[in-house]
Order: structure tokens, then C-alpha cells, then sequence
């Protein structure tokens, strides 16, 4: 059964994002929710363009990252009321058509982590992406201590627990990585998935993540924090089932 849904708002972290920003923000506004964008330094239009938008702006002088991004938004989130927020990036791979979904699993599961999980549509994911995911979500699976969908996505429904969070000490494509393992091993908070399309336009910008630096650095955050939290084996048996997969 549904139940009410705290106030809640979508947060937009994004860098160099001139060709996407605005369709991906007004379609959001359309939608009638308020939305908070942090601008994580840009050099091209994003913040010309942000600034003829109606909605909360932050703005980093130089780029401090996609965690140092999160962090802030979280802040500025709580610090304007909201108890909830919905992340999506600002490239245009994430639709606000998948909200209305998303919220509806958060009402349908109140207090746990929604993610939109890129499980449809999987051919359009370049081979080394996919190969890359499929690591990361085995990985960060075992450092979470239960089976998690598509442990990249940026977009996520993120409850006032795992808001509290934001000061944990990781930087950059980390960040989400840490919220999802601090989340489901210190708060016991249950992650649900609901399917989206996965969307690579052949126009898209270059991912702003870097494929050795940022996975090796994923990747040693989560060993030691499954070193960290002890039963090895159990963490990793744990990790192995279905995730939650519901429509919405």
C-alpha cells in the first residue's frame, strides 16, 4: 500500500552540459516539481542558459566533482524543507517521463532507496559500459550486503535518512557508491529498482567519468568498506540474490 510522500524535490548536478541542461530542466518543471541544479564549475553556456531558469542554482567556481555536487544539493535541500529528493543527471540520458514511476515506488516503499535502473534497452549500452556495470554492481552488491540493479544510475530516490548521509568522506563518482553502502549497512535501508531504458545518443558528450581513476578508486572504496563491516562470506552470500526489481 501507498503512503504519503514526504516533500520532495529533483536536484540536478551537472557540468558542461550546454546542449541538454535546458530540455532536461523545463521538462522537469512541467512536471510541476521544484527543482535544484548545481552547476559543478562549467566553462561553456550551462550557466547562462540556468540562469534564464526558474529554479534554485548553485554554483561551484571550479569543478569540485559529482559528490562534492551531490553534497551541496542535499544541503541546500534540507536547508529549503525537503525530505526527499530525486537526483537525475543533466546530460538528457535520464527523462523526467520515469518520474512519475519512481515516485510511485517511493510511496509504494517508504524510506527505502529507488533507483532507475538502465535494464531495458540494455543493446544501446556500449559492450565496455556494460562489461564496467556489471562489475560494479557485483562490487558495490557485496559492500552493500544486498543485491542491487544498476548501482551506477544517477538517478535515485533518495529518503531524509539517506540524506543525512551527506557528509560522508568521499569524493566525486565515489559519493553515490558510499550513500548506497552506508545507507544499506548502517540505516538497514532496502533498495528497490525500477526499470528504465538505457539512452547513449550517438551525439552525447564524452561521460565525464573516468574510466581507470574513478573505477579503481570505486573499486578500493568498496573492498575496504566490506573489510570494513567484517562477515566477508555472509556479506557476499547476501549479495547474491534477485535484486528488487518493481514497476512503479
Amino acid at each position: 500500500m501507498s503512503t504519503p510522500l514526504p516533500r520532495w524535490c529533483v536536484l540536478i548536478p551537472c557540468l558542461d552540459e550546454e546542449a541538454a541542461i535546458r530540455g532536461v530542466v523545463e521538462s522537469v518543471l512541467a512536471l510541476g516539481v521544484h527543482v535544484i541544479v548545481v552547476d559543478d564549475g562549467s566553462t561553456d553556456r550551462t550557466p547562462e542558459i540556468l540562469a534564464t531558469l526558474p529554479v534554485t542554482l548553485l554554483r561551484h567556481d571550479s569543478r569540485r566533482g559529482k559528490g562534492q555536487a551531490l553534497r551541496d544539493g542535499f544541503r541546500e535541500a534540507l536547508r529549503q524543507g525537503y525530505e526527499a529528493v530525486l537526483t537525475m543527471d543533466g546530460d538528457g540520458q535520464h527523462l523526467a517521463s520515469d518520474i512519475p514511476r519512481i515516485v510511485a515506488a517511493a510511496a509504494a516503499h517508504p524510506g527505502e532507496l529507488v533507483i532507475a535502473a538502465r535494464l531495458l534497452d540494455k543493446a544501446q549500452q556500449p559492450q565496455g559500459r556494460r562489461r564496467a556495470n556489471a562489475v560494479a554492481d557485483w562490487g558495490i552488491s557485496w559492500g552493500c550486503g544486498q543485491p542491487v540493479a544498476d548501482t551506477q544510475s544517477g538517478q535515485r530516490w533518495y529518503p531524509r535518512a539517506a540524506l543525512d548521509l551527506l557528509d560522508l568522506p568521499a569524493q566525486d563518482f565515489v559519493f553515490e557508491a558510499a550513500i548506497l553502502i552506508a545507507a544499506s549497512r548502517e540505516l538497514r535501508m532496502g533498495v528497490v529498482s525500477v526499470p528504465i531504458a538505457s539512452r547513449y545518443p550517438p551525439d552525447a558528450r564524452p561521460s565525464h567519468l573516468r574510466p581507470v581513476l574513478d573505477v579503481t578508486r570505486i573499486t578500493l572504496y568498496t573492498i575496504g568498506r566490506v573489510l570494513h563491516y567484517g562477515r566477508v562470506m555472509e556479506s557476499h552470500r547476501r549479495s547474491r540474490g534477485a535484486p528488487r526489481i518493481v514497476s512503479g
